[in-house]
């Protein structure tokens, strides 16, 4: 593996549900399992980082949380191994002492550990912070259109940083990555 696209859960490979606890409640987006594949062989790491504040808050824990990945790469039909690897997130907003996004933290210590090039490798959400991860992490970066809304500002942000904006995760593969159905 030489290169790798990061990706953010709620809003980029599934639709947003607020503090999603039950595996019950995940909506998949068309296309996104074909995807996800499609970016595997054409020989990217595949890695997921996802922010889940609900943790810290109590509102649900660790394990909760492992079964709504799980349940989500089911209903995709994708292998429960499928990540290479998983960083959940538990922190408040506010705290920058562990790997909540926008730190960099997990992508930084993933390209060290792999020897990955960052202009090799890709972060994908649906919001600004997941973005500027990317970038600070001095990776390409893209914003998919199946989360929360991007407004202009966060538009005129990533026209001025190079971030290109996608209706979705099979639109960002075909366009940036070139990698066709």
């Amino acid at each position: 593996m030489k290169r790798a696209v990061f990706l953010d859960r709620d809003g980029t490979l599934i639709r947003d549900a607020h503090y999603l606890k039950n595996p019950e409640d995940i909506e998949v987006i068309a296309g996104v399992g074909e995807a996800l594949l499609r970016i595997q062989e054409a020989g990217y790491g595949v890695f997921l980082h996802t922010n889940q504040s609900g943790i810290g808050r109590g509102y649900f824990d660790w394990e909760d949380v492992r079964s709504c990945n799980l349940r989500m790469l089911e209903m995709y039909g994708l292998p429960m191994d499928f990540f290479d690897d998983i960083c959940i997130a538990p922190e408040l907003p506010g705290d920058t002492t562990g790997y909540r996004k926008p730190s960099s933290r997990f992508e930084t210590e993933t390209m060290g550990k792999l020897e990955l090039s960052p202009s090799e490798c890709w972060m994908v959400g649906d919001k600004w912070v997941d973005a500027e991860t990317g970038l600070s992490a001095g990776m390409r970066a893209a914003l998919v259109e199946t989360g929360k809304p991007i407004d202009d500002e966060v538009r005129s942000r990533a026209n001025a940083s190079e971030v290109s904006i996608h209706p979705d995760l099979p639109c960002f593969a075909s366009q940036s990555l070139n990698l066709r159905e």
